[in-house]
């Protein structure tokens, strides 16, 4: 049978501890273990190639 109740606060605590089980606490950061570092390495990759881009851009009033 259940424990005793005792203060309200004890009871919440019970019914919450399904949320600290060890299947559910960081499932999605162990999943993609290098999300993290691909995202920043692909966003300094397009705002170097937006810089490039912006430099190397051919003269408008250029013709060949």
């Amino acid at each position: 049978m259940a424990k005793p109740l005792g203060h309200t606060g004890e009871f919440f605590r019970r019914r919450d501890e399904w949320r600290k089980h060890p299947m559910l606490v960081n499932q999605f950061k162990h999943a993609t273990p290098g999300l993290g570092i691909a995202l920043v390495a692909f966003g300094v990759y397009l705002v170097g190639e937006a810089v490039y881009n912006r430099v190397n851009r051919p003269d408008p009033h250029d013709t060949h």
